[in-house]
């Protein structure tokens, strides 16, 4: 009995290396997943800026393709963007830095051009 165990144990031994290995192996990645940008800090800030964009009008929304005018969004996410750049202030790259920095000058910019407009 004991030796009908051992080979039993062999067995599953070496099906569980075989489904390993077989799961080890680089399978090609799906068009997808090709497609898919590096996602890092500057990734980050800038969906959020075009997400700013698409509520302050300047693009359209890509689900409905129609220009959606959402001030109300639009401020959140550019008092979000600008928490960032404080509380990552010292931690960034001259390049992220930057492009936080430009990024709130444009979507504060286009928010003030909004707002003055709805004043009118």
């Amino acid at each position: 009995m004991e030796e009908e165990k051992k080979k039993v144990d062999e067995a599953w031994k070496q099906q569980a290396e075989k489904e390993k290995s077989d799961n080890n192996k680089e399978s090609p990645p799906t068009s997808r997943e090709e497609q898919l940008p590096e996602a890092d800090f500057s990734f980050f800030i800038t969906t959020l800026a075009v997400q700013a964009s698409i509520a302050l009008g300047a693009m359209a929304n890509p689900v409905t393709q129609k220009i959606e005018l959402n001030l109300s969004q639009a401020k959140l996410i550019i008092d979000t963007l600008g928490v960032l750049k404080v509380k990552t202030q010292g931690n960034l790259s001259s390049e992220e830095d930057s492009l936080l920095e430009n990024m709130l000058y444009e979507l504060r910019m286009q928010y003030l051009t909004q707002t003055k407009g709805e004043q009118k």
